[in-house]
């Protein structure tokens, strides 16, 4: 439980520190460099990205390094926040941690599917190195799943990806791996808010991550049936169990015909509703938009420390990705106005 005085401090460091993010000039400028060495220098010159940038190379940053970077001052700004309050804020932590291993284990999957995993090492986030229990190091050197499982040790995602050995042909079923971390994510999550938490700071926490669920589940339907023409067994296993969407509604989703289609029973619900009030160009920007929607209102709005130190955390990341979509944009050389079509906040 937060004490009135840390509570007091939580809430307007987090807000302070909320105070400091990209302003739309930023962004501007960010979408004038023309390369990720410009990119770099730019934050570091000009936002509060410049402490952990500082001792960069120009020349030679690429974009995992400077992912990584923008990662690690996350990292800080959540522990300096947990300073003031460790109680809760050890618990929401372990949150931080395990999405942050999950992203490593997944990026290591991808590069064992594409044959070059060796390529692991030259991204790995060494801020995550003491935080972690997964040797990191480890994930560069593995040649096949059962490196993999070997590498993740005695820990809880070599049990979830122990049912996912490669079928005869090599094939990796990501979708149903991706699906099982981020469940045993989600479902850590809500055990630290029912016991941890209570009363509107617990609504309120709910509300972020269900309505997220929600929107994710809807964005799985429409990429998984309409890209991939997945059969509707293999679109339910790869489901997040939880969120305010009951089986028969998702069911409704899985059998209607085209995205339009799917997008109607979306919009029967409340959440619906209010997401799609939002412009937006593909359907898997929805869950996005409306995640920092919410988190933007409740850093403002709330008075629960645990609830805004989430928001932050949440409304930190959409940054970070927008970055790394303007520097993946510059790196494809597509057109300034495509790149920002792509953003989650300039277009919020």
């Amino acid at each position: 439980m937060f004490s009135e005085f840390s509570s007091n401090v939580v809430l307007s460091k987090a807000r302070a520190m909320y105070g400091k993010r990209l302003t739309e000039q930023n962004y501007n400028d960010l979408l004038a460099c023309q390369s990720v060495g410009e990119v770099a220098v730019y934050l570091k010159d000009n936002t509060a990205y410049g402490k952990v940038l500082s001792g960069i190379e120009e020349s030679e940053i690429h974009r995992g390094q400077l992912e990584a970077k923008l990662r690690q001052k996350l990292l800080e700004d959540y522990a300096s926040l947990c300073h003031y309050e460790i109680t809760v804020g050890e618990h929401f932590s372990q949150y931080f941690i395990k999405r942050n291993e999950i992203d490593q284990i997944l990026r290591a999957i991808l590069l064992l599917d594409a044959g070059m995993p060796e390529e692991y090492l030259f991204n790995m986030p060494s801020y995550l190195l003491r935080h972690t229990k997964i040797d990191l190091k480890s994930l560069s050197k593995i040649k096949n799943f059962e490196d993999l499982l070997r590498a993740l040790g005695h820990t809880d995602y070599r049990r979830l990806l122990e049912p996912f050995q490669p079928d005869e042909n090599g094939w990796i079923n990501y979708t149903g791996i991706e699906s099982a971390l981020y469940s045993y994510l989600y479902s850590n999550m809500f055990r630290i808010i029912q016991k941890y938490t209570h009363g509107e700071a617990a609504a309120q926490l709910n509300d972020i991550l269900k309505s997220f669920i929600d929107l994710t589940n809807f964005t799985r339907i429409v990429r998984l049936k309409i890209s991939y023409h997945a059969d509707p067994e293999f679109i339910k296993k790869a489901l997040f169990p939880y969120g305010t969407f009951k089986e028969h509604l998702l069911d409704k989703m899985i059998e209607a015909e085209g995205e339009e289609g799917i997008t109607a029973v979306l919009e029967t619900t409340e959440i619906g509703k209010r997401a799609l009030k939002f412009e937006h160009g593909y359907a898997g920007e929805i869950q996005r938009r409306m995640n920092f929607r919410n988190c933007h209102h409740y850093i403002d709005f709330s008075t629960h420390p645990s609830v805004v130190l989430i928001s932050y955390i949440f409304t930190s990341e959409a940054e970070i990705s927008d970055i790394i979509t303007i520097v993946e944009g510059i790196r494809y050389r597509l057109a300034t106005d495509e790149i920002k079509k792509l953003l989650i906040i300039v277009n919020n």
